[in-house]
Formats: C-alpha cells, structure tokens, sequence
C-alpha cells in the first residue's frame, strides 16, 4: 500500500474529527477541532501502522488505542458539587477514536455516517429531543 494512501486515510480521519470538534468548539466546549482532529488522526495513525508493521497482530495495537483514549477520556470527567462534567466530551472522543479506526480500515461510509450520528447526538441534545428529567424522591432505585 502506498505511503500517500496511508496519508489520506490520517488526513480524512482529522477532517471528520475535525467536523465534530468545531461543533463542540462552537458550543464553548475545552475539547473543540484540534483535540478532535488530533484523537482521530491518531487513532487512524495507530491503526495503519499496525496494519503495515505488525500484520499478525492488529488487534493489540486496537486495544492499546481504546485504553488509551479510555485513559484520555477519563481525565476529562470532573466532579462539581453534586453534578458531573465532561461525560459527553469523554464519549465524544472515544467515538471520534473509532472513526479515525474506521477510516484507516478502508471503512469510509461507516465513518461518515458514524460521523453525522455523533453530530447529531451533539447538536440535539436532551432538551432539543423532548426528553424530560424527572426525579422524585418516593421512587425506589
């Protein structure tokens, strides 16, 4: 496989990244185009490398990648009071992880699309959908 194809599916995972970055920027969000582009574009790098260095045992390079983004993730989540921030941005870049996954396997409809579900779970969020929080103190968990 070519080097410049390789290249591409890096370029194209930090563009899609990129997509879902400047949303969550545009939301004033800390984690905004060049954290997503970056976990996406390195995801893509993770996985094509272990697809041409290590050809037997792609799946441990995977796995190192979901750790690390899990670890990542992790140290966005802040406990405030008695609220928790950061689960949202946490998700969003284990997901926008496994775009970049997706693109460096060839997967470029399955990202895309993968790509405008997240958008759209950004964009739309509880109170755009009608969902309603309700918590009462009578109910038994």
């Amino acid at each position: 496989m070519g080097e410049l194809l390789l290249i591409a599916r890096v370029v194209i995972a930090m563009f899609l990244g990129g997509v879902l970055g400047r949303q969550r920027q545009q939301m004033g969000k800390w984690a905004g185009i060049r954290t997503y582009a970056l976990v996406s574009g390195g995801s893509a790098l993770f996985t094509v490398l272990s697809l041409t260095a290590f050809g037997t045992d792609t799946a441990r390079v995977a796995a190192g990648v979901v750790t690390g983004i899990g670890f990542l993730g992790a140290g966005t989540i802040l406990h405030k009071e008695n609220r928790v921030e950061g689960l949202t941005t946490a998700a969003g870049l284990w997901m926008v992880s496994a775009i970049g996954m997706a693109v460096a396997l060839d997967l470029f409809i399955l990202a895309a699309f993968s790509t405008l579900l997240a958008l759209f779970v950004f964009i739309f969020d509880d109170k755009k959908m009608g969902v309603i929080k309700s918590v009462s103190k009578n109910e038994d968990d």
